[in-house]
């Protein structure tokens, strides 16, 4: 018998099953009868099937009687790196009441695999496990499994898809980030607005750490965008949430006050220390403009002390601090570029004290004196902080609620997205990226 060959033995009493092979293909109710391989390292061939027993119709329950056996050829999940086939011997009987219009019926076992599929239940958990811990592209799972890309995602989208319309995902939802964030960089004309805004749940455990997931992501960047977002939730998800964090986008605040009346708007962090660090950079290129008629050069004193700026003066070291102080003082018009750096060191300092008090008193510090700084930058900057007074100082009133587990969020995104090397559905995007993103976690077989 040649290795392409399959058996169809005689059924076997229950004691000619071997419990050793059933426990290799780890199938409860099935039983292997035959191993093989296709060829020389190709696909591995696992023939099972169901014990024999009696049935019932499923529309009368009148005792139906044997019509033999159809082969279901089934993608299973590699064995030992090498892909594999399940053959399933599945039974078929016959309805002997003459009123039914049943007829003759196959055996299934939504266990196995569920009617009509290519992929058994176990192959489509291991391959979303993949993409979830593994960060595999569905072509590399593909691969692995000996078939097509389009096989493999036809089977696992209706799985990501019914999970992400489960709301029980929005349940104990307190704290909730929100991005923007570009999902692709082609022509608009060719794959529509590139922006998306993304919703992370960033409520703490028990233990008080942030466990960030993704909720979802919608087209634009726009307050509206996340407003209808909001809006779309039930009153319960939108009455649960007490702290909002946001990046300083009026948009998203507007939204925030729309729709989440009872939450506490909190201004991320990173960003207003990006922020004070910009505000050096452009007082440190006006002054270069002004003295040199240029932005910045190589041999420029300012130019070439521009990463000292934006450091923390607490990382500096002490040939660092050396040659700070010696371009500062070179030239008195270096002074204002100073001062500018002092105040975002104070901006700096205020979320970096471990006493919240102590930070909120620095804080309060700031919004008084910015606004009247001689350097219109750190001048523009107060004001800007001004605006958001209150999410700003929400920041010492929340227990430090920031954006950074968006941000985390995000960075895994990116990295999704470079190893598909880009996307071309936006909804296949949205899938991915939630389940990458931990958003269908529990709702899925993981």
């Amino acid at each position: 018998m040649s290795e392409n060959t399959r058996p169809a033995p005689a059924c076997p009493t229950l004691t000619d099953y071997c419990k050793h092979c059933d426990l290799f293909a780890d199938l409860e109710g099935l039983h292997v009868i035959d191993v093989h391989r296709a060829a020389q390292h190709g696909q591995l061939y696992v023939v099972v099937e169901s014990a024999p027993g009696l049935a019932g119709c499923p529309d009368c329950a009148v005792l139906a009687v044997s019509a033999g056996r159809r082969d279901v050829e089934l993608i299973d999940a590699p064995v030992y790196g090498t892909p594999a086939k399940l053959i399933w011997r599945k039974r078929r009987w016959r309805c002997q009441d003459p009123d039914c219009d049943r007829g003759v019926f196959t055996e299934q076992d939504p266990a196995v695999a569920a009617p009509r599929t290519l992929m058994t239940r176990r192959c489509i958990s291991w391959s979303i496990a993949q993409m979830r811990r593994e960060n595999v592209s569905v072509a590399g799972i593909a691969r692995q499994l000996g078939i097509d890309w389009h096989t493999v995602w036809k089977a696992i989208r209706p799985v990501l898809s019914e999970a992400a319309a489960q709301e029980h995902r929005y349940t104990a939802v307190t704290t909730l980030g929100v991005d923007e964030h570009i999902w692709h960089h082609v022509d608009r004309r060719r794959r529509g607005p590139k922006e998306l805004t993304g919703m992370v749940d960033l409520t703490r455990d028990a233990h008080g750490r942030v466990r960030a997931r993704l909720l979802d992501l919608v087209p634009g960047r726009t307050g509206a965008a996340y407003a209808d977002w909001l809006a779309k939730r039930s009153e319960g998800f939108r009455g649960g949430i007490t702290v909002a964090t946001l990046d300083p986008f009026a948009g998203y605040k507007t939204a925030i006050d729309a729709q989440l009346e009872d939450a506490t708007a909190v201004l991320d962090a990173f960003h207003v220390v990006k922020l004070g660090t910009g505000a050096v950079d452009d007082v440190r290129r006006r002054v270069q403009l002004d003295i040199h008629g240029h932005r910045g050069r190589k041999g420029d004193p300012l130019y070439g002390i521009r990463k000292v700026l934006q450091s923390g003066a607490e990382n500096l070291t002490e040939n660092q601090c050396a040659r700070l102080e010696k371009i500062i003082t070179a030239d008195p018009r270096h002074e204002e570029v100073f001062l500018a750096f002092q105040c975002a060191q104070e901006l700096r300092s205020a979320y970096q004290h471990k006493d919240l008090r102590a930070g909120h008193r620095i804080a309060l510090k700031v919004l008084d004196s910015f606004p009247s700084c001689p350097v219109p930058e750190i001048a523009r900057l107060g004001r800007t902080l001004r605006r958001w007074r209150d999410a700003f100082l929400a920041y010492f009133t929340t227990d430090r609620a920031n954006n950074g587990g968006t941000e985390a969020v995000n960075g895994l995104i990116e990295l999704a997205r470079r190893v598909a090397r880009g996307f071309r559905n936006r909804e296949n995007y949205r899938l991915r990226m939630l389940l990458i993103g931990g958003g269908l976690d529990g709702a899925i077989p993981t």
